[in-house]
């Protein structure tokens, strides 16, 4: 085994042990497995704005499907089949998500270092499993790539000239909170084309954030102000852990469960790609319409609303100008909340293609607590992460639970209309 295969071996195995699922030994990692692991990684590397990374990695791995899907005709394809697929698969696979990234990594500006290093990997792929460049496969995965990059290029997307969007200053209204005092990122993102929704409206069937002066909305101001807060609150140490556990990069924390679910309970590398793609697209959809949310309601965030309470109309909640949240608040609106949309749509496809309860399994983050990293969570249900997620983004005192109850709903949601509608057995 050369140098090269033996550092591809070190990268999988670490990351199975940072996400291991399930109490059997996982299978081997497969092109497309391994192609997921290093599409989180770069996208990672890009900085993309929270949630705009999904739109990447949920096109990536529908290129990573379609290829496989040219070979074994088992499960429908999101774009046009790819007749006459011959070579070798893994190439193909490789491909698809290499043009998929190099597409993604020219906008809003080429990041050239970024996309040498996506270069450099994918000449070592195929370098480390004995395959050429000329290889058929190449150019079955070459025409997967283009047929999303073709099909997304005019979805909205990181536009050219951005809107600047810094909410209001009136009760209830979103602005700019401490330490940077930044804009909302990627306002944008709620207009994008989705993926499998025909339109955002298809999940916008919540009611509207509470109104500031009725009682839902004092009871869950007054749990975020005693709960959240960064001092003296009313957290218990473990509570404390649980919560900063869930302030990790969500994009690495979900990507890990779902690659490592699919090594421990399916087999088959189509089964894979399916899974992969159905996740990557739910999430996608839901950051949408999670955007769109945003920025059409503009609801302020705990921290604003504690300061601002003397004004909100509402004699059941009062200010406290010194109130800070666990953590600094995310730059954009609260309502409705990000993380729980992305982790409701994913955990909500774990559940629908492998079965809510599994073998005792741990979930890592990224996160640390005083510098030092936190301890992997054992789970036995999917459904029991996005049920954490909740709970920890009101102790992180960065949401209010309506935020993060309505985001849930519409995350699974996703997850149900992406499975019903893409990817589908062909049989």
């Amino acid at each position: 085994m050369s140098t090269l295969r033996n550092a591809y071996t070190r990268l999988f195995c670490s990351l199975m042990v940072a996400g291991t699922l399930g109490t059997a030994t996982p299978a081997s990692a497969d092109a497309v497995t391994d192609w997921s692991a290093l599409i989180i990684q770069f996208t990672n590397m890009a900085g993309r704005p929270a949630p705009t990374f999904m739109l990447d990695t949920a096109m990536a791995h529908i290129a990573i499907h379609d290829a496989v899907q040219a070979y074994q005709h088992r499960y429908k394809t999101y774009n046009a089949p790819i007749p006459g697929a011959s070579g070798s698969m893994a190439a193909a696979v490789a491909k698809a998500a290499h043009d998929v990234l190099v597409s993604r990594f020219q906008v809003p500006v080429p990041n050239p270092g970024l996309i040498a290093q996506v270069d450099s990997a994918y000449e070592n792929f195929l370098k480390a499993n004995g395959l050429l460049p000329t290889d058929p496969g190449v150019l079955v995965g070459e025409k997967a790539a283009m047929n999303i990059i073709v099909r997304r290029s005019t979805d909205g997307s990181f536009p050219a000239n951005p809107e600047v969007f810094t909410g209001g200053t009136g009760p209830g209204e979103w602005r700019p909170t401490p330490p940077g005092f930044a804009p909302m990122a990627a306002p944008w993102m709620g207009t994008v084309t989705p993926f499998v929704l025909k339109d955002t409206d298809e999940l916008l069937n919540e009611p509207d954030p509470p109104n500031l002066t009725s009682g839902l909305y004092a009871r869950d101001f007054r749990e975020a102000k005693l709960m959240g807060r960064r001092t003296g609150s009313g957290r218990t140490p473990t509570q404390t852990t649980f919560a900063l556990f869930f302030s990790g990069n969500f994009l690495t924390i979900l990507g890990n469960a779902v690659r490592t679910a699919a090594l421990t309970h399916l087999t088959d590398i189509g089964d894979r790609a399916r899974l992969f793609a159905l996740a990557h697209v739910a999430g996608a959809d839901s950051g949408i319409v999670v955007w769109d949310n945003k920025r059409t309601y503009n609801f302020w965030r705990p921290s604003t609303a504690i300061l601002n309470a003397a004004g909100d109309g509402n004699p059941r909640t009062e200010p406290d100008p010194a109130w800070l949240p666990l953590i600094n608040d995310p730059p954009y609106p609260d309502y409705t909340s990000g993380a729980n949309g992305l982790t409701g749509a994913m955990t909500r496809v774990l559940e629908k293609v492998l079965g809510d309860e599994v073998p005792s399994f741990n979930l890592t983050t990224t996160a640390t607590e005083g510098g030092l990293p936190i301890a992997p969570r054992a789970y036995t249900r999917f459904s029991a992460i996005a049920d954490d997620v909740v709970e920890a983004r009101i102790l992180l005192g960065i949401h209010f639970r309506f935020a993060d109850a309505v985001a849930w709903r519409q995350g699974k949601q996703s997850a149900d209309r992406a499975f019903a509608h893409a990817f589908q057995p062909l049989d």
